[in-house]
């Protein structure tokens, strides 16, 4: 697991109900510990009969928190109002896997154990993930204690659907570890400098087809963009991820808009954009497409060396229209644009920024190995409308898009 900036040094209490899935909350431990959170485990008696203690303390190198009554030894508490302290100096508490037992406690404010007296004594957001087998959690009972926890402002993650330890097949499983991080990233992300504002975000690189089985296309994968996306969640955004690219992970809290050519894009771009604070365009849009596309696949002839000629034509350019609604709306409030540049960088760079009337543009040579297109690491130059530059020498893309919604959220509070 990667450092994650939103998680460092975050205090985020960990509470383990008995359940089979409780291996999953030891990775989950282990994953926010590598991230660099701060995890505090409390365990409850049932979790006990499934996994020890010392576990979840090899993964967190913390102390693992099981008994209210004990006081100053084995798994007790510090001192005798330690749950106190827990639960207000936390930034979160987490209840993965939640039990039907334990939810019904937290739904009607039980206080009968270290968990459910932690989390009458917490302030911070509380996220809980059912894991329960057969049709517990679709059973009224449940549903009702889910409502009223929502109703006081409780995340609840939904369970995935699958096989149970029964054999019974249905919905109640766990999450894997990346889900739930991901809610916890939205919660923490909440009070960000990008809270209420709606951002959108392009990524990939766009498919102009030839006929019904070919098309032209580019390198991009769509990794910086997706990056982008799950930092300005991470900043409290409320993000539109308009892409050409289905199979990378969708950040949590983003809604994706899946489109093909460049067309499409402009389109989704236009509609979506509306009334946008900021829109980033990081997609690879594709400059030329085949002026003609054939109705049926274009065949060869096996007698003949002969190849069919494509004509081109220019595809429409997203930036200049978003430029002309500027003029007239005055959304989106901020623009970025990306410029893929295989030589004389900072000058193509800089003449697109001002040609299509950009607050920023971020720029990168395609030349190198190791940064660009297909590689998870990035380097990049952002250049201001104002005539400043800032380079940002070779890092993980997910540490130059929170670099980029930095800049982004410093323009908009301009």
């Amino acid at each position: 697991m990667a450092y994650i900036t939103l998680l460092h040094q975050k205090r985020i209490i960990l509470a383990v109900t008995g359940s089979i899935a409780v291996y999953k909350a030891v990775d989950l431990a282990s994953k926010l510990t590598q991230a660099g959170a701060l995890v505090d485990v409390i365990m409850t008696e049932a979790a006990l009969q499934f996994i020890t203690p010392l576990t979840f303390q090899s993964v967190t190198g913390r102390p693992v928190y099981t008994n209210l009554w004990e006081v100053g030894h084995g798994s007790g508490l510090p001192t005798h109002i330690a749950h106190v302290g827990l639960g207000e100096g936390a930034d979160l508490l987490v209840v993965a896997p939640a039990t039907a037992n334990t939810l019904a406690k937290l739904a009607h404010g039980l206080a009968d154990d270290l968990l459910s007296v932690t989390a009458l004594a917490a302030r911070c957001p509380l996220i809980v993930a059912p894991a329960m087998d057969g049709g517990m959690y679709l059973h009224p009972a449940m549903q009702a204690n889910l409502h009223t926890l929502r109703e006081r402002g409780a995340i609840i993650i939904e369970p995935d659907e699958g096989r149970f330890a029964s054999g019974l097949v249905g919905k109640g499983r766990l999450p894997e570890t990346p889900a739930l991080i991901g809610h916890m990233r939205q919660a923490l992300g909440q009070r960000g400098g990008l809270k209420g504002r709606q951002i959108i975000v392009t990524a990939g690189g766009t498919r102009e087809p030839i006929d019904p089985v070919r098309f032209i296309t580019n390198r991009s994968s769509g990794k910086q963009g997706y990056a982008i996306a799950q930092a300005a969640v991470d900043a409290g955004g409320s993000v539109t991820l308009i892409t050409t690219t289905h199979d990378l992970p969708l950040p949590v809290g983003v809604t994706r808009v899946m489109v093909g050519s460049a067309a499409e894009m402009l389109h989704a771009v236009l509609d979506h954009s509306t009334q946008a604070d900021a829109l980033i365009m990081a997609a690879a849009v594709a400059d030329f497409r085949p002026d003609r596309v054939a109705e049926q696949k274009i065949k060869k002839k096996d007698d003949s060396q002969e190849a069919p000629t494509l004509t081109l034509t220019r595809t429409p350019d997203i930036l200049m229209q978003i430029k002309e609604r500027r003029r007239t709306s005055g959304f989106p409030r901020v623009v970025v644009g990306f410029a893929a540049e295989s030589e004389h960088l900072l000058a193509h760079a800089r003449a697109k920024l001002e040609r299509k009337g950009l607050d920023m543009l971020v720029a990168n040579d395609i030349t190198a190995p190791d940064a660009g297109f297909e590689v998870d690491t990035n380097r990049v130059v952002m250049l201001d409308a104002d005539g400043s530059q800032t380079p940002l020498d070779l890092a993980q893309k997910s540490w130059i898009a929170e670099a980029i919604i930095a800049r982004v959220a410093a323009k908009l509070q301009d």
